[in-house]
Parts: C-alpha cells; structure tokens; sequence
C-alpha cells in the first residue's frame, strides 16, 4: 500500500512556477500607465511657491513652513529679535505670519491636497486576488491581476484636472496669508489708537481732579456754591468711569492682537508706539485699482482654476458617461485532483490529474437605467454655477475697490478736517472759556461743557485716525486679496460702531457729553 502525499505541499509547488507570468503581467500593466501618468513630484516648498511670490511682493514679508525642529527655532528666533523693539504695523504683520499657528495648520492642508494631487497623477494601482481551495484530495487555485482601464485610459485627462485643482487651493493659501497679514495690521491700529484714547483721558482725568478739588476749596470758602461743586465732581466721576471703560477696551484690543501673532508667555510684553503714525503726505490713486484686482486678487485666481477643474471633469465625464468601470487583467486557474484505485496487486495506485487554464479577466459595469445622463447633466451644471460665481467675484471685486478707495479717500478727509480745523478751534474755545472763567465772566456750567466738548472732539479726532489706517488696509485688501475682515486665525474682527470705515469699538459715544 502505498501512502498518500499531502496535496498541499504539491500545491505550493505548482504556483511557483507562474510567479515570472505574474510579473510580466504586473509589468505590463505599469509600462501601459507610466507614459500616460508622467512623473509628478512632490514640490521642495510643499506646494507654497504662490503663497511666497504673494507675500514678498504685495506685503514685503517672507513665510515659513514650520515642519521640523531647525525651521521652529529659526522662526521663533526671528520673531524674537522682530519683539525686542517696539512693533510698527510692519513687523506686527511678519510676527504674525511666523507665529501664527492657524497659518501653519493651512500650510500642512496645502501639504495633504498635494499629496493628493500626486497620489491623482499615478496610474491605476494593479489588484492580486488569490482564491485556493483544497479538500482531502484535490486542490484548486484562483489568481488574476486587474487594473481599472478606464482609469488608465482616461489619466491623461484626469492629470491636468488635479493640477487645476491643486493650483486652486494653492490660491487658497494665498488668501489666508493675505487676510491674517491684513488683519493683523488692522488689529494693530486698533491696540495703538486705544492706547492713544486712554493716555488722552488720563491726562484729562488730572486735570479734571484739579479743577474738583479746586471747587472744594473754593466751595468752603464761600466763593462757589454747592450747586457748581457738584458739575464739577460729576464731570470729574464721569470721566473716571469712561476712562475706566477705556482701559478695559485697552486690554481687549491687546489681547485680540496677541492671538493674532501667536505669542504667549513672556512673548506677550512687546510694546507699542504711543500714537498712530501721521497721515501720509499724498495718498494713493485710485486709477487702474479695479484692473489689477482682477489680475491680483487671490480669490478670483482661485475662482479660475476651479472652473478649469470643472471643465477638465465636464470633459472626463462625458468620455466615461457611458461606461466608467472596466477592468481588465490576466487570470489563471491551477485544478490538481487525485484518484486512488485499487490494483490488481492487492494494493491501490494513485492517478494525479492536473488541469492549468490561463486567461484574462474583465469586469463591466452596463448602465441599465442611466447611460451617463444624470453624470454629465450634474458635471454641465456644476460648470455653469462656478462660471457664474466667478463672474459674481469679479463684479464684486470691482465694487469691493470702489468702495474701499471711498472709504480710504473719506476718512483721509474726515482725520484731516479733525487735526486741522476741529481740535484747533476746541483748545481756542476752551482757553478763551478759562479766560473768561478766571474773570467772572462765565460760571463753572460754561467751562464743564466747553471741556466736554473738547474730551469728545479729540477721542473722534483718534478714531478718525484709526479707522483711516484700518480704510487704507481694506484697500489693500481690496485689490490683491484678504477681504475687508479677517478670522479664523485666533483675533476677532472688531465691532462696526467706528466712525466710516467700522474700525472698531468707539469711545466718543460713551464720553461725557457725548
């Protein structure tokens, strides 16, 4: 009696034989998609070249993608020696774009869409399935290695589409740079102009204590009655209170600013300039402004290269419509069974059969119900939506200009008519009123007001100067990009109560006489 060999081991060695078809079938596969996929690579900045051109241009900063130790201690470095002097809205913007990690988190999704975008451009990847069944006495093995061929066929078409779409979001992260670098400038102004307003009411408040505690002692000599003490201690107390509410507004303004740049620690004592900067001596001109929002601005860029995507993808749907899964590949079945009979010796014989068949595999999915109506019909429509919001922008970038060069050519006017004409005539009122006061001439009533009115004049007077450097970065803004506010990279945008351009928080309303 002979024994029984295991079929596995007899298995196994029948596949071997086949592992050089296999890979001449693998092969096959990889030099049908190398020439029409190319060779894409990852980019040495991680796809951040725009964003760079961007920011030396339009802002003279330069940005850093912080992805290892060397680049964060390079940048916190930078920042550092940027924070040793007092910030100018220059170097309040270059912090900010090295420090702030939100920008950072945009920097590393610009990262994954390249990934993708590479990962796109590849050819379709072969699939290896292997089914092996065995009983007591046969063994039957399954193999086959497919590729999608309309994936294969249709990757040049799908190559320029992922490029497009990548260069979209590649315009994405301009406009996150741009909007933090405009609201970190504007945030600035806003720090400096509540830090003007309360070292203007504290100089007011002294005065004002000296001028209370003046009419007690005039009071108990008998040269002021109880009646003009009072005005004088409620002016006094009024004026306390707004100063107090000034300086919480100090704090708040700094904290936004803070989170704006991305600092903490001992980071956040930087200091400030005392004032806004003075107006400038010319301004800008508004010609040729809306020509070169639409050559410059980051979203309407953005907004093209998403139609291109969409019309690269009108045009693979409508080649695939039809037919969108086909794959193809080589297959073979190995079918190895034994019989055992028994001989005329008494004994038994084994007979081995063994049966390999070759062949190829396909696979097709037939549209019954929809014959790539419903895909084309949806790719036409999502092209003609982005067309039209892509003219929407550039109307809307065009008007956005408008107002932005009226907003900035108003508040120049406004500030200037402050510092020329209104403060000028406050301080004459006001010393002619203590002239006259000193003489008898006018009671305490007369000079309260007169001082009032002048306290009121000069905290609009510094609103009118903020809201002018916040209306010249919305300008800005307006033309290469950035919108008119910011968020979303740790600042909140400040209130619209400011004079014009909506500035920020006012004061001049809660000022006594105000």
């Amino acid at each position: 009696m002979s024994s029984l060999p295991s079929p596995i081991p007899d298995g196994r060695r029948e596949i071997g034989p086949s592992h050089g078809r296999r890979c001449r079938a693998v092969a096959l596969l990889v030099a049908l998609g190398l020439p029409l996929g190319g060779c894409v690579g990852f980019s040495a900045d991680g796809g951040l070249a725009p964003a760079s051109s961007y920011a030396a241009l339009e802002l003279g900063k330069n940005i850093v993608k912080v992805s290892d130790e060397a680049t964060a201690i390079d940048a916190t470095a930078h920042a550092d020696q940027l924070l040793r002097r007092p910030l100018t809205p220059d170097t309040a913007v270059q912090v900010a774009l090295l420090r702030n990690r939100a920008l950072q988190a945009a920097f590393n999704d610009l990262g994954i869409s390249e990934a993708e975008f590479v990962q796109a451009t590849l050819p379709p990847v072969p699939r290896l399935s292997l089914t092996r069944t065995a009983g007591d006495l046969s063994l039957e093995v399954d193999r086959a290695i497919t590729a999608s061929l309309i994936e294969l066929l249709t990757l040049p078409i799908r190559v320029p589409i992922a490029r497009n779409r990548f260069r979209a979001e590649q315009f994405r992260a301009v406009g996150q740079v741009l909007r933090l670098a405009g609201e970190a400038r504007r945030q600035f102004y806003r720090t400096v102009a509540a830090n003007q307003s309360v070292a203007y009411l504290e100089q007011a408040l002294a005065s004002a204590g000296s001028a209370s505690t003046l009419a007690k002692q005039l009071g108990e000599t008998g040269a002021l009655n109880k009646l003009e003490q009072a005005r004088e201690h409620a002016f006094y107390s009024e004026l306390g209170a707004q100063l107090a509410k000034a300086r919480v507004l100090q704090r708040v303004e700094r904290e936004k600013l803070i989170r704006l740049l991305g600092l903490w620690g001992r980071e956040i004592d930087f200091k400030l300039p005392s004032g806004l900067p003075a107006l400038p001596g010319r301004l800008a001109s508004g010609a040729q402004l809306e020509a070169e929002a639409l050559r410059k601005r980051a979203d309407i860029q953005t907004g093209r290269y998403e139609l291109r995507t969409l019309a690269g993808q009108y045009g693979l749907n409508q080649v695939s419509a039809f037919i969108n899964v086909l794959d193809i590949g080589y297959a073979d079945i190995l079918d190895r069974s034994k019989t055992i009979e028994p001989n005329a010796q008494g004994g038994f014989d084994v007979r081995r059969d063994k049966t390999f068949r070759r062949g190829f595999s396909a696979d097709l999915v037939i549209p019954i119900y929809d014959f790539g109506t419903t895909v084309v019909r949806g790719a036409q429509e999502a092209y003609l939506g982005a067309a039209h919001r892509l003219a929407e922008k550039a109307v809307n970038a065009r008007s956005e200009v408008r107002e932005a060069y009226q907003r900035y050519r108003g508040q120049y006017d406004i500030t200037r008519h402050y510092q020329r004409s209104v403060l000028p005539l406050r301080k004459t009122i006001q010393d002619q009123a203590l002239l006259q006061y000193s003489g008898m001439l006018i009671d305490v009533t007369t000079l309260i007001i007169d001082a009032r009115s002048r306290i009121l004049s000069n905290i609009q007077a510094i609103e009118a100067q903020r809201d002018f450097w916040v209306a010249a970065t919305d300008l800005r803004a307006a033309v290469i990009g950035g919108g008119f506010t910011g968020g979303g990279f740790g600042g909140e945008t400040a209130g619209s109560e400011g004079v014009a351009g909506g500035g920020g928080a006012s004061l001049a309303s809660a000022t006594p006489g105000g």
